[in-house]
């Protein structure tokens, strides 16, 4: 039985135990409702006020037996309460040392500024990838929220430099900036980038001139959601299809097709190896359908003499088993 239930169990009987005595007494002495809950609570409660009425001798033989089984629960009660508050306490102690224990092991992690209704979007699309994830979130409504979504979180606010660096920031792979309002998320990206200058920093701007600033306050990328969704919804009435395939590909809990990007490692075996003598059609039944060089430049439907070169991006779509399996390959 769970600590919170036990305590209200042991509450409804001490209420039940206060109401069977006064019954008692008035059947017992024959006194109004009124003193006979005035003569068990005092008798309960061991204050001795005195009798209300004198008590017959049958009056004193039910008081000590009202002594003996309520005093003695009463106590009960007052030991369950105490130790409720104080497992209580200790459990959240232990919960968030253990929480500081675990932000304390990542390295190359994501910090997510904000867990509102993007912010936890975002973090459940994260997850559906071996990604280490912190949130830090300064409303502690929301702390329910992410304790349910099972995330690990620091609670304080981000203009302070000390919530971040608590976070991992030194050794983080990147900050999202997903706060309320724009000013927040410009002063937010200011420290991030003044504490960590090769950090990658992705921001939400609510507004379109508020992109500007963002990248000027040292932003790697700024996305407005807004401008994101309005594009999506005029694609979906103009490249329906498109727009269809992309969300079949894009979508984690698929199994028949996704769209995936590779690494390639410089120690994979296909290092350095021509497309056509890869075997990543023969043998994966996968389509490479664009390739991301090392200088940045995004090759499409790179032709069969393309090489694989080392540290180039391979965006391939396929079965799920099957891009897994070149992943194997190529970052090996």
């Amino acid at each position: 039985m769970s600590g919170a239930r036990q305590l209200i169990i042991s509450v409804l009987i001490t209420f039940v135990i206060i109401l069977c005595g006064s019954w008692g007494y008035m059947v017992i002495e024959g006194w109004d409702f009124l003193d006979s809950l005035f003569m068990t609570v005092t008798t309960l409660t061991t204050v001795g006020y005195g009798e209300v009425h004198e008590l017959g001798q049958s009056g004193k033989i039910y008081s000590i037996v009202l002594i003996f089984v309520g005093v003695g629960y009463l106590g009960y009660v007052g030991a369950t309460l105490v130790q409720y508050m104080i497992e209580g306490r200790i459990r959240v102690i232990l919960g968030r040392r253990r929480l500081d224990k675990k932000i304390d092991r990542l390295r190359n992690h994501y910090i997510v500024c904000g867990y509102g209704r993007i912010g936890r979007v975002l973090c459940m699309n994260l997850r559906q990838k071996p990604i280490d994830i912190v949130v830090i979130e300064k409303s502690p409504d929301l702390i329910p929220v992410m304790e349910e979504d099972k995330i690990l979180y620091l609670s304080g606010d981000t203009e302070e430099e000390g919530i971040l660096l608590k976070a991992g920031i030194m050794r983080a792979k990147g900050l999202i900036a997903v706060l309320g309002t724009d000013v927040d998320n410009v002063f937010l990206v200011l420290t991030a980038r003044q504490l960590n200058p090769k950090l990658f920093i992705m921001a939400r701007a609510i507004y379109k001139e508020s992109k500007s600033k963002l990248l000027a306050a040292g932003a790697t990328a700024v996305e407005s959601p807004y401008e994101v969704g309005a594009v999506s919804m005029a694609h979906r009435i103009i490249r329906p299809t498109v727009t269809s395939f992309l969300d079949l590909a894009l979508t984690y809990d698929r199994k028949d097709i996704q769209m995936e990007e590779i690494p390639i490692s410089p120690s994979s075996t296909l290092a350095n190896v021509m497309l056509k003598n890869s075997g990543i059609r023969q043998e994966y039944n996968l389509i490479i359908i664009a390739i991301k060089q090392v200088d940045g430049s995004m090759m499409f439907n790179p032709s069969f003499e393309t090489r694989l070169e080392p540290g180039a991006t391979v965006i391939a779509v396929g079965q799920e088993q099957d891009l897994l399996k070149l992943e194997k390959i190529l970052y090996s």
